[in-house]
């Protein structure tokens, strides 16, 4: 998104790369912002763990809390911040990674063929949450190409809009949700709905206690939206009446939420445990 904007001239030497934000793009933005010297100013939702906006920040970028109690639409919201701040700060590019098909294509071009060669070429379900819907829409574009049988499972947070615009084709108000970086209040045109096969909810609670289980019984330090995608994935493995292979994209560290999802007082305090 970064590289296509240079080459449209819509991101220039000097200039500051705008984005609102609940996970990874943010942190690659900050990364990608420090390596070329562009002013990074990051919005994120006021659930967002202390150790990923403290991450933010190592590399440079300003940071906006915003709260997440609030429809997309309303001007305190961290996506309505991030579009007034692209019409006030000069020489300024929002990459806007909800409507932006090259997110996508991002997908499409780099994680899908590397999980096609690493799983041999089976994979039978693909699972994955979604949050602007790039991840899963790009790997299941390039896997369906590959075995138009493969189904794609994206996993929504309870309190998210879109299993219900999934199967009930109606737009629902958003909930509160304690998961980071999957689920949404509204529709993101990154994510094309012709890829996806099934939605899935998840609660907090199953989707914590879960990263919690890769911890300390696989050795795999995850984090929640991590923990909801394995939860789904496992879900789906006990209806299954034949051997399949399952891939399940897990894309956070565990690192970035010892202060929550790691932290027994916190769990405690939300009733997750």
């Amino acid at each position: 998104m970064i590289e296509d904007a240079e080459r449209r001239g819509l991101l220039k030497q000097g200039g500051a790369i705008v984005e609102n934000t609940t996970g990874n793009t943010g942190a690659s933005l900050a990364m990608i912002g420090a390596a070329k010297g562009y002013r990074v100013i990051l919005t994120v939702p006021d659930k967002a763990s202390r150790e990923k906006l403290s991450a933010l920040r190592a590399f440079g970028a300003e940071v906006i809390v915003a709260p997440s109690d609030v429809p997309a639409e309303d001007s305190r919201s961290y996506h309505s911040i991030a579009r007034r701040l692209v019409r006030e700060i000069p020489n300024s590019f929002h990459p806007n990674q909800y409507d932006n098909q090259l997110n996508a294509r991002a997908h499409y071009h780099s994680t899908a063929p590397e999980l096609w060669k690493q799983m041999k070429e089976k994979i039978d379900y693909l699972i994955a949450g979604i949050g602007t819907g790039g991840t899963l829409s790009g790997v299941s574009k390039y896997l369906k190409e590959h075995k138009p049988e493969v189904r794609a499972i994206a996993v929504d947070p309870e309190g998210s809009i879109f299993y219900n615009h999934f199967y009930k084709h109606k737009f629902s108000k958003a909930s509160n949700y304690k998961i980071e970086g999957i689920g949404g209040s509204k529709m993101c045109k990154a994510l094309d709905w012709s890829y996806i096969d099934d939605v899935v909810q998840v609660s907090d609670r199953q989707a914590f206690r879960m990263a919690r289980r890769l911890a300390r019984e696989q050795g795999i330090f995850a984090g929640g939206s991590s923990g909801a995608a394995v939860h789904a994935a496992l879900e789906l493995a006990k209806e299954l009446d034949e051997p399949k292979s399952i891939a399940v994209i897990l894309p956070d560290s565990g690192l970035k939420y010892a202060s929550t999802i790691y932290n027994d007082e916190w769990m405690r305090t939300h009733n997750f445990l």
